[in-house]
């Protein structure tokens, strides 16, 4: 790893809340930000996640998020290293997701990329972190249809089904270039979970037989191993590459999409089952969250329910765009070739059908990494009872696991969740 001098040499130190004024100070477009009043700001840590530096800074007549990208994991600290290239691709997902879907991506005002720092719209109180809002028991009426059409939106437009190669490909490969976040997913998604791996850990002991069945699992290796060749290989679309419930903010009428930083041009199905399958972590994580004023059952319906309107919202809305947009520049499906309505509709169930079935598998990788990987969800973390903690986890675990291996056997989101339901107490 690069000493201080040497990153300094690069044009990078890392600011703290003393340095940060300064460099807004001296830096146009955040100073505009807030109004122009940079003499009394207020400075506000809150980078709760695993990687960056990120803060609050409030003026009296604007405000704005910087986050820094720092050379390592925080989380880890500098035993393991973390290229700051993660700050560029964070940046161009954010401006080019928030050009196809501005409603649901706070703008980018200003970013630097020898400082690995991008100042951004702050998404303002009362938004919080969907997780938190899951954990707390909030129904968020619209986020279904949001989060269907920030899905469609950003998935559509960067795929071959609008794009010709050429744009494509370019595209393509300005996003190559994020391979060590892409490396990191691979690694704590589809590797770490199904060998031993000193970075794993679970709820232990009541989960060490489960931990152990997973990474004896054969038939569940080949069904991974399947899903990390998609992951890699397949250059769908612009997808966030992260797009679990803490990487959303949500109130009751706003649902706003941050953290892009593993973007990278893969398959559409990842960012669908990220989604999908952190709510279904929800779900099962709502048992352990129930007390005597609330069993949850009510919010358990209502996140089913929300599962099951964001993918057929999602469908209803990609296959809308696919159709507005079918003679234009879209090389997948050329209409020469696909010319006739019936042809078309066979073209498009089929390939509905392989996203959906992606969606599912991806959904499910998700899931287990949170459960026996490294990184967890406060869903379950936040239940103090470690057996009733392990007891969720087992019902999620086994949901996934399940699955993976059937995600074919699907044909609609419905089946989806009877299965889910099907799945009961200990």
């Amino acid at each position: 790893m690069a000493t201080a001098a040497e990153l300094e040499a690069q044009g990078f130190r890392p600011l703290d809340e003393t340095s940060l004024v300064a460099y807004i100070r001296a830096t146009p477009a955040l100073a505009a930000s807030l109004g122009g009043r940079v003499d009394a700001l207020e400075v506000k840590e809150v980078g709760d996640g695993n990687l960056n530096f990120v803060y609050i800074v409030l003026s009296d007549a604007g405000s704005v998020v910087v986050k820094q990208a720092l050379p390592y994991i925080r989380c880890v600290g500098d035993s393991w290293p973390m290229t700051r290239e993660r700050a560029y691709f964070e940046a161009s997902a954010l401006q080019e997701h928030g050009r196809l879907c501005p409603d649901h991506v706070p703008e980018v005002y200003h970013f630097d990329r020898a400082m690995s720092l991008i100042g951004m719209r702050y998404i303002k109180p009362p938004h919080i972190i969907l997780r938190k809002g899951l954990i707390a028991g909030v129904q968020y009426p619209l986020l279904a249809e949001h989060m269907a059409e920030y899905m469609a939106r950003t998935l559509f437009f960067t795929s071959l089904l609008y794009s010709s190669t050429t744009d494509h490909k370019k595209r393509v490969a300005q996003y190559c270039g994020n391979v060590e976040l892409c490396r990191l997913t691979e690694q704590v998604v589809f590797s770490d979970p199904y060998r031993v791996s000193k970075f794993n850990h679970w709820t232990s002991p009541f989960l060490d037989k489960d931990a152990e069945a997973v990474r004896g699992d054969d038939g569940l290796k080949l069904e991974i191993a399947e899903l990390k060749s998609i992951f890699i290989e397949r250059a769908q679309a612009l997808i966030h590459g992260d797009l679990h419930t803490g990487s959303i903010m949500v109130t009751t009428d706003s649902t706003q999409v941050i953290d892009p930083e593993f973007a990278f041009y893969g398959p559409m199905g990842y960012d669908i089952g990220a989604f999908l399958g952190n709510l279904i972590l929800a779900y099962f994580a709502q048992d352990g969250q129930a007390d005597q004023a609330n069993d949850r059952k009510d919010y358990k319906e209502w996140i089913l329910k929300t599962i099951e309107e964001s993918w057929n919202l999602f469908q209803q809305k990609f296959l809308g765009l696919w159709n507005k947009h079918k003679d234009g520049n879209g090389e997948a499906f050329l209409p020469a070739i696909y010319n006739n309505p019936e042809l078309l509709s066979v073209a498009q169930k089929k390939y509905m059908t392989s996203l959906f079935h992606d969606s599912l598998g991806f959904g499910s990788a998700k899931m287990i990494r949170r459960i026996v990987g490294i990184a967890h969800v406060e869903d379950f973390d936040s239940i103090e009872d470690a057996s009733k903690r392990a007891s969720c986890e087992r019902r999620a675990l086994d949901c996934a696991k399940a699955i993976l291996k059937g995600r074919r056997q699907f044909e609609s989101i419905e089946q989806v969740i009877a299965h889910i339901r099907s799945i009961t107490h200990d």
